[in-house]
């Protein structure tokens, strides 16, 4: 069924008998009601039997506003707005729950479904609200460059994450102490302390498989979120698999993730596999894809004049599924952030929603915690990365409790200093996460790494046998580009 022509939205409730389990195909469900994009259907299930079926007669996600300073201000119940459901209500993401504390959230999707600038909306949020916000931008500091100077603590590698993380956890032993004194089992917010939160972003490039200190980030991540909410210390990872076993592999990180919010934006369709596999959807729960590019499929007779075939799709960045709240089914789109067309240098727009003045800092009470490596921010002292690495040999027989210049917590995995050795395929394939790139550009990029040199004949050969795999393909121009789904 098409809406009438003087009809914007048309709402159907659907329920299969008692016993049955309701499940759909969205392809199929579109035909049905002569839907022709699928950006203008929206179906909302209970896992159970019913579902809420809703036509649009023009895609309702297409244009969302810009953010506004005012949605991004934590209200009383420690919630921010970060964009709108599809019917036009507000998205919402729990930061502070009051009479318990931190939140512990992480952010799945695969490249240019929106994770980055939905990184800024929640860092300019924080910033806005009075909480303290710590950063590990893995991808060399261009994720999220307009955080810099915006947040408390800012690093871009992998030794900067894990000493951050290290005083994260410390941090979580200093207030637990404190409080304890204080007679204090909760934690409310500036009341003394302000709420902390530590964000991992690209967050597989630090736990994945083969990753130097992978066992020792994924306990430190997985110990901030287990003992940090009752003192105000939170953790957010932002990845691009939604798989465990890229993401340290941990037991206690799966459940962590399951407690906590979940966005889910553009994924894949191992991505998917993994979610459910991993208990990490709720029981029952049923997601339409969101599609890479939105509007309806396009059959362009050859009769047909070009200027009147040709329709340029819109992107579905920013759209999502916030997993865990009471609309897991529902999709959502972030509020736009930062200019419509890329601009030199930082974004001004983006600066703009973080605002004037100096970030949230820390307590002052913590600070010895925190250790050498926050006091020297933004630098990290060469002697505490030498330590990590293991090339302090006037240190080799120090205890782990001395590592990196911070007290290691009682039974964490020892740090692996040693890069991991890729194979010429994993190479090319990391330096094609970002995005396509011409065989140039990609060759500069895998022989940038640290690695091995590879000569242009190498690289040619392995780009070979990963098209023939169906991992990467190459367009007109020579610029090539991994396949995710």
């Amino acid at each position: 069924m098409t809406a009438p022509a003087d009809i914007d939205v048309v709402e159907l409730e659907v329920q299969v008998p008692a016993g049955d389990v309701i499940n759909y195909n969205l392809r199929n469900l579109c035909s049905a009601l002569g839907v022709l994009d699928p950006a203008c259907l929206a179906v909302e299930t209970d896992g159970l039997t019913r579902a809420l079926i809703t036509i649009y007669k023009e895609p309702p996600l297409a244009n969302i506003p810009a953010a506004r300073p005012e949605d991004l201000v934590m209200d009383a119940d420690g919630y921010i707005t970060k964009g709108l459901y599809h019917d036009g209500r507000p998205a919402r993401e729990r930061l502070y729950e009051p009479g318990s504390g931190a939140q512990r959230s992480a952010v799945f999707g695969t490249t240019g479904a929106g994770k980055s600038r939905a990184l800024q909306l929640r860092l300019a949020a924080e910033k806005r609200s009075g909480i303290v916000s710590w950063l590990a931008d893995l991808k060399g500091g261009q994720s999220v460059p307009e955080a810099k100077g915006n947040v408390d603590w800012h690093v871009t590698t992998q030794e900067g994450s894990i000493l951050m993380l290290l005083a994260l956890v410390a941090v979580i032993e200093e207030r637990t102490h404190r409080y304890e004194a204080l007679g204090r089992s909760y934690f409310a917010i500036n009341d003394p302390d302000p709420l902390l939160v530590g964000h991992i972003d690209e967050a597989n490039r630090l736990l994945e498989k083969g990753a130097p200190y992978r066992d020792l980030g994924a306990y430190l991540v997985k110990e901030v979120g287990r003992t940090g909410r009752s003192v105000g210390v939170g953790i957010n990872i932002a990845a691009q698999a939604g798989h465990i076993d890229e993401l340290g592999g941990s037991d206690t990180l799966r459940a962590m993730l399951k407690e906590g919010s979940v966005t889910l934006l553009r994924w894949s369709s191992s991505m998917m596999q993994s979610l459910v596999s991993d208990g990490l959807l709720p029981p029952g729960t049923q997601l339409a894809p969101i599609p890479k590019r939105s509007g309806p499929p396009q059959l362009r007779s050859r009769f047909t004049p070009d200027e009147e075939s040709e329709t340029a799709p819109g992107s579905t960045a920013g759209t999502a599924y916030i997993l865990g709240s009471d609309r897991p089914t529902a999709p959502m789109r972030h509020f736009r952030v930062g200019s419509k067309t890329p601009v030199p240098g930082l974004d001004p727009e983006i600066l703009a929603l973080y605002g004037p003045g100096e970030p949230p800092r820390l307590e002052e009470e913590s600070h010895d915690a925190a250790g050498e490596a926050y006091a020297a921010r933004p630098h990290i002292p060469a002697h505490l990365i030498a330590k990590l690495r293991g090339e302090d040999q006037g240190e080799a027989s120090a205890t782990p409790a001395t590592t990196a210049g911070l007290r290691m917590p009682v039974g964490a995995p020892p740090a692996k200093p040693s890069a991991p050795k890729l194979t010429a395929a994993a190479r090319i394939l990391r330096a094609l996460e970002d995005g396509p790139l011409q065989k140039q550009d990609l060759i500069a990029k895998v022989n940038g790494d640290g690695g091995p040199e590879l000569s242009a004949g190498s690289v040619s050969n392995v780009l070979t046998a990963l098209g023939k795999k169906g991992h990467v393909t190459t367009s007109g121009g020579g610029i090539y580009e991994r396949i995710t789904n």
